[in-house]
C-alpha cells in the first residue's frame, strides 16, 4: 500500500511576516488605478503568504499626491460628504476641490473604501503614508521604488 500525504495550507502567523517599505509616485496616475494597487499591497495580496484574517501586507508611501489624475468629469461631479450629527450638518466637497486643498485626503479615503471595513482593514490602513509633494519623512525604512505603470 502507497502511503498518502497530505498537503496542508500555509497560514501565516502575525510574528513570521517580514515588511518592506515601497514608494509609489502619483504623478499623471488615474486615481483608481493608483488606490486599487496599493490597496493590494498594503492587503498582502501580491505575497505568497497572504492569508486573509492575517495583516501580511507592507508598508506604502505615495508622494505627489496633489498630481493626481481624475478622468473624466470627476473633479465637479465627484463628491465627499460627511455629517457633524448635528440637523443640517451635512457637508459636500467636490473631487477636484479636495485635489486643490487635501490631495492626502483623497488619496487615502479611496485606498481605505477598497480595504476591509473592520478591525483588520483599519490596521491595514495605518501602514499608508501619503504626501502632496516628493518630500517625505521616510528615508530611514530604505523605500523600494515600485513603478504602477507595469502593474496597472
Amino acid at each position: 500500500m502507497e502511503e498518502i500525504t497530505l498537503r496542508t495550507t500555509y497560514l501565516a502567523k502575525p510574528g513570521e511576516i517580514e515588511r518592506k517599505w515601497y514608494i509609489v509616485d502619483a504623478t499623471d496616475v488615474p486615481m483608481g488605478r493608483l488606490s486599487t494597487v496599493v490597496a493590494s499591497i498594503l492587503r498582502g495580496k501580491n505575497k505568497p503568504t497572504f492569508t486573509p484574517n492575517v495583516d501580511t501586507g507592507d508598508n506604502v508611501i505615495v508622494i505627489n499626491a496633489s498630481n493626481i489624475k481624475l478622468t473624466g468629469n470627476k473633479a465637479n461631479d465627484k463628491m465627499y460628504y460627511r455629517h457633524s450629527n448635528y440637523p443640517g450638518g451635512l457637508k459636500a466637497q467636490s473631487a477636484g476641490n479636495l485635489r486643490a486643498n487635501a490631495p492626502e485626503k483623497l488619496i487615502e479615503l479611496s485606498v481605505k473604501g477598497m480595504l476591509p471595513h473592520n478591525t483588520l482593514g483599519r490596521a491595514m490602513g495605518m501602514k499608508l503614508h501619503v504626501y502632496a509633494d516628493a518630500n517625505h519623512k521616510h528615508e530611514a525604512q530604505k523605500p523600494e521604488v515600485l513603478d504602477i505603470t507595469n502593474l496597472i
